[in-house]
């Protein structure tokens, strides 16, 4: 073999070695992998910043929210698990319980909706259409805790995920005009919805405004109300 014959297999070698690693690296991407950029150039979708809910009627929580909320003073609520159980959770309970059961909460589940797009991994929060299923049906918000106490980190993840959950719909043959969003760090909540472009909101809700964010959410679930 003459020099330049090895020399174009040397180079054929790793163009192909490129491919594969390029292949491998796409199948490996997850939610939590995507950027708005990502978005934009891979699926069209643009995002823009607006007020979302202009109106809205606020909810004092319930004797029992309120408790677990005033605990957080005495507690240590540092890591994510902490804000998960102590803050995320009893307001998605206290929020089901006020629609009679009307969506189911998925903690930590895999919502894949589209395993070659990258569109798939595990999700904070799903709430999901209670139709008595043990499965995720019809995925309707998607809360995102903010990692490293930043939420503007999460705005992609979510993103995706809202991404995820209306293909996965589809897939099921349920057609969403919006799916709704929220990224948390258990004090700050940022809220999104995902129609013909990405849009997230101009105010950023905070725990010590507990009525409003219960609200907002009442206002996102009345949507999806018959």
């Amino acid at each position: 073999m003459s020099k330049s014959d090895g020399f174009r297999a040397i180079t054929f070698f790793c163009g192909f070695m490129g491919v594969i690693l390029e292949s491998k690296i796409k199948v490996a991407m997850a939610y939590t992998d995507f950027t708005l950029n990502d978005l934009e150039q891979k699926f069209g979708i643009t995002n823009r910043r607006k007020r979302l809910f202009e109106q809205f009627v606020s909810i004092e929580p319930s004797k029992g929210l309120s408790e677990i909320l005033k605990e957080l003073d005495d507690l240590p609520i540092k890591s994510e698990k902490a804000k998960s159980e102590w803050i995320v959770a009893p307001i998605l309970r206290e929020l089901r319980n006020n629609n009679d059961k009307f969506f189911t909460i998925h903690s930590g589940d895999n919502l894949s909706a589209d395993e070659g797009a990258g569109l798939k991994g595990e999700c904070d929060f799903i709430l999901s259409k209670d139709i008595g299923t043990f499965d995720i049906n019809y995925p309707i918000i998607q809360v995102v805790e903010a990692k490293k106490n930043d939420i503007d980190l999460g705005v992609a993840q979510c993103a995706a995920q809202l991404l995820g959950a209306k293909i996965y719909n589809e897939k099921k043959g349920v057609q969403h005009k919006q799916i709704y969003g929220c990224v948390t760090t258990g004090n700050d909540w940022l809220f999104m919805v995902l129609q013909d472009k990405l849009y997230i909101d101009t105010k950023r809700y905070y725990l010590t405004e507990i009525n409003q964010i219960l609200g907002v959410f009442q206002t996102i679930i009345d949507y999806y109300k018959p």
